[in-house]
């Protein structure tokens, strides 16, 4: 909502970059798209790398006592 009143405010101020800001924002959106998706992808890979390194540790710990 407050990204709409922004747009609403710049739409009065300067329309013509208002209407480009409209036509390139979905541009920009898929042009970053693989990039939030390796992103994604990075954080698996180092999530999965932290646990196979404290798994020893939490495998002589024991069990946990609630």
């Amino acid at each position: 909502m407050i990204a709409f009143l922004l747009w609403c405010i710049l739409l009065i101020l300067c329309w013509p970059l208002a209407l480009a800001a409209l036509v390139l924002y979905p541009l920009v959106w898929l042009i970053l798209l693989p990039f939030r998706i390796v992103g994604i992808a990075v954080g698996g890979v180092l999530e999965l790398l932290w646990a196979m390194m404290t798994l020893p540790a939490r495998v002589l710990r024991g069990p946990r006592r609630a």
